[in-house]
């Protein structure tokens, strides 16, 4: 069975059938969006690997309660936010980054996990500029509070619509409006700078 042309839903549908292939198949559709979630937000790789494998194990444990009626990303990104919250409330204050920079990385973490705005006929110049904008919005990104960072994420590098940033976040509507307005606002600010 070629378990890449099946629906979410039929997959986990088989993963409750104990069937480990489609159980496989979820975390290699779902393992970069979700690790990259999560580093966004706790800006430590280490501590977000460890984060996704433990959202992994959390899905794998409640598969059998997953609701088909919504969306299993909506689901899935939900148990990783909550993780990675959890992570957050826990870490103790002297355990803070004061830049929120991350650990040392190889080229192809760092590829999995940077904003590049990018252009397809860009010369070797643009894309190095791009590249460099690229870190300073994630820098800026990572100065919010966190419920403002989910939301932008979510919103601009995921591409969620708002409703299922609501459902993700667990909060109404207007509070997830509210959110992505007021990061907007806070990322124009940090990143004054750049404007020509």
């Amino acid at each position: 069975m070629d378990y890449s042309s099946l629906t979410d839903q039929q997959v986990v549908q088989l993963a409750r059938e104990g069937r480990e292939r489609a159980f496989r198949e979820l975390i290699g559709r779902y393992q970069r969006p979700v690790f990259s979630l999560i580093y966004r937000l706790v800006r430590d790789r280490e501590k977000a690997e460890d984060l996704a494998q433990d959202t992994f194990i959390k899905v794998l444990n409640a598969i059998d309660r997953y609701d088909p009626a919504f969306k299993f990303s909506s689901w899935i990104f939900k148990i990783a936010h909550n993780t990675a919250l959890d992570h957050l409330r826990r870490r103790t204050p002297d355990t803070l980054s004061l830049d929120g920079s991350p650990h040392a990385t190889s080229a192809a973490e760092t590829e999995a996990t940077t904003i590049t705005p990018e252009s397809q006929d860009e010369n070797p110049e643009e894309y190095t500029l791009n590249r460099e904008l690229g870190s300073e919005i994630e820098t800026a990104i990572g100065t919010l509070r966190v419920e403002y960072r989910t939301a932008i994420i979510l919103c601009h590098v995921e591409g969620r619509p708002y409703e299922e940033i609501a459902q993700i976040m667990a909060v109404p509507l207007g509070t997830v409006k509210t959110y992505i307005h007021r990061g907007r606002k806070e990322l124009m600010v940090a990143l004054e700078h750049l404007r020509v």
